[in-house]
């Protein structure tokens, strides 16, 4: 399945049912007084987190959403049924959007916590019976209320990765295979540029404590250009703004010694004129494939890094070289950092739009 962040849905929620003229006819009640029944409200449109949906793939084929309508009232003072809710499920950390005019406008809710809810659309209200509106004065209405019209909304849904930590660095620079020595997650690993063609996302389990898990996010290669729609990365960008952490990886291929961190300093570039809030996230660096280099090649790094104030980690993680180390670094920011604000957001009922 491709994964897919982005669609553009049309909801519409259920009519209500029309309030049923009806007057009470027995056998020695030859004028009886009036028992229309109420309809039913219409269905709503609901929208709910599950973190078993990855991608937003299967709303590119099919657009239009409707809930159930409502039943009309019957005699005999009977009210209608109310129309079924129509439950959509979403990837956890989809943000819906009002798409109006073919723009998007404003957020409506971040679906950011597993079974949160968001009503988008309100089912129409039924209608009353003729019996609602029996009175001294008018003792046999021979009307009734019709039901109110459903909601239709157009909106633009839009899926940021959740994580604890994410992946970043240059093609080719090893995330995919450190995330598949420290989780579950079984990416494509090659050793071409851009074999990570879409995010992959793993579950670290802190072996001393079970239920104590991170979530990591492994994104395509950034390249120079990348914040302008240069390389495959710069459309999964916004899925590093949800993470509490980044761990940038450079590999040792991709360093000369006259500029030994050019590498972190383009993806960082890139990041900021991206977004400033990017700039801005706390990042763990590392050093990758370290079993490729010499011992003299990897003291020179050690020792400008050492002149430049900068805490790297080397690591090889097909051979499990220096993983220890990060590992347990990793588990320090990830109780040292909150997580996102905008992972509180509270969503609101949309009724009238």
């Amino acid at each position: 399945m491709r994964f897919v962040d982005a669609a553009t849905i049309t909801v519409r929620s259920g009519k209500g049912g029309h309030g049923c003229v009806s007057f009470r006819r027995e056998k020695f009640i030859p004028r009886g007084g009036p028992d229309g029944g109420n309809g039913g409200d219409g269905g709503s449109i609901v929208l709910r987190a599950s973190a078993h949906l990855l991608s937003l793939y299967d709303f590119r084929f099919k657009r239009l959403y409707e809930a159930e309508n409502g039943r009309p009232g019957q005699g005999s003072q009977r009210d209608g049924r109310k129309g079924q809710d129509l439950l959509l499920d979403l990837p956890l950390g989809t943000q819906v959007f009002l798409f109006k005019d073919g723009q998007r406008r404003e957020l409506l809710g971040d679906l950011a916590r597993e079974g949160q809810r968001l009503v988008v659309a309100v089912g129409g209200r039924g209608g009353k019976g003729n019996e609602h509106f029996k009175s001294s004065v008018l003792r046999a209405p021979r009307f009734a209320q019709e039901g109110e019209p459903g909601l239709e909304l157009t909106l633009a849904l839009e899926l940021k990765i959740l994580s604890d930590c994410a992946l970043l660095g240059l093609p080719n620079a090893g995330k995919s295979t450190f995330i598949s020595k420290v989780s579950a997650a079984k990416p494509k690993i090659a050793d071409y540029a851009f074999t990570t063609l879409e995010p992959n996302l793993g579950v670290m389990i802190d072996p001393d404590d079970l239920e104590r898990r991170m979530i990591i996010a492994d994104i395509p290669g950034l390249v120079e250009g990348a914040h302008s729609g240069l390389g495959l990365g710069h459309g999964f960008l916004k899925h590093l703004e949800r993470s509490r952490f980044l761990l940038h990886i450079l590999s040792v291929e991709d360093i000369n010694l006259e500029d030994p961190f050019a590498g972190f300093s383009l993806v960082n570039d890139e990041m900021a004129l991206f977004s400033p809030k990017l700039a801005q996230l706390r990042q763990i660096e590392a050093i990758s494939k370290i079993d490729l280099a010499s011992e003299d090649f990897l003291g020179n790094i050690r020792r400008r890094a050492q002149e430049q104030g900068r805490s790297v980690f080397f690591i090889s993680a097909v051979w499990g070289l220096g993983m220890e180390e990060l590992v347990r670094r990793m588990w320090e920011l990830h109780e040292e950092l909150d997580a996102p604000e905008n992972l509180t957001y509270t969503p609101v009922a949309v009724d009238n739009m």
